[in-house]
Parts: C-alpha cells; structure tokens; sequence
C-alpha cells in the first residue's frame, strides 16, 4: 500500500478532521483515508462524458409520446 504526505494544512481544516475522526471512532490517519476512498468511489467522470455515454445508450431506442399514452389511459 503506498502512503501520501500531506502538508500546510489550513488549521481549521485541521481541526474540523480531527473532530470528524473523533466523532466516527476513528484515528486521524483512518478519517483521512475514508475520505479520501469515498471521494474516488463517487468520482464517474465528467457530466459531458455520462451524457455522451447515455446519449450513445439511446440512440437506436422509439420513444413513445408519454402524453398521448397518459391521455389514452384517462378515456379508458
């Protein structure tokens, strides 16, 4: 496993981990980690990339006119 070194670390930022790490039972070092492991698993990419990828997904899907179909249900 590799290890990262952080420095200048503003006070108040300081402090509020600390906090964090005291408040989830953690040591400094594990707050900082679960931080950071959780901000990489939400990272997926740019919002223009999904869109491109989604608009790729549909591109061969027929869309019906959801009005219409809701229309049609209402006169059932």
């Amino acid at each position: 496993m590799k290890s990262v070194s952080i420095r200048n670390v503003p006070d108040d930022v300081y402090t509020k981990l600390k906090a964090m790490a005291k408040a989830n039972r953690r040591s400094l070092q594990e707050q900082i980690k679960y931080l950071l492991e959780k901000e990489v698993k939400l990272d997926r990419g740019s919002s223009m990339v999904k869109a491109y990828q989604w608009r790729s997904r549909l591109r061969d899907r027929e869309f019906v006119d959801t009005v219409a179909t809701v229309r049609e249900d209402r006169d059932r």
